[in-house]
């Protein structure tokens, strides 16, 4: 019986596990957006959401605690200001998993795991260049 054991292994060793989430996490709070297999995104929303939540503290502890979880100080820092200021109101569910596509060489689901109430980049559009006609 598996009591009280949480997570997934993802058929990996721990310490390529843990390096894995580590770097899954560090790249979801820098681009606030990332795409990944299913149960990646599942396992990676446990630990973001727990970063989140020590940044919302926002005390020396928790930074520490932060930092020695994720190893990459723009990363602790980006959590310490922006999310815990955009997130301040909300008592957890900060990320969102969308499923939406098979990967074409192995078939593993793929997901976006992003954070909510992020601000979304519009891309911008080329107007077109006006034609000048030819005066005769």
């Amino acid at each position: 019986m598996r009591h009280n054991v949480a997570g997934r292994k993802l058929r990996r060793t721990t310490s390529h596990r843990k390096a894995l989430l580590k770097n899954l996490a560090v790249s979801l709070i820098i681009h606030e957006r990332i795409e990944t297999t299913v149960a990646k995104a599942k396992e990676l929303r446990r630990i973001v959401e727990r970063m989140i939540t020590l940044g919302k503290k926002g005390d020396l502890s928790s930074r520490r605690r932060a930092f020695s979880v994720l190893r990459h100080e723009p990363s602790v820092a980006k959590l310490f200001t922006t999310f815990a200021d955009r997130y301040k109101a909300r008592n957890g569910g900060y990320t969102r998993i969308i499923k939406f596509r098979k990967r074409k060489g192995d078939g593993a689901d793929l997901s976006f795991i992003e954070l909510v109430d992020r601000a979304i980049k519009e891309k911008k559009k080329k107007k077109p260049e006006a034609k000048e006609e030819k005066k005769a």
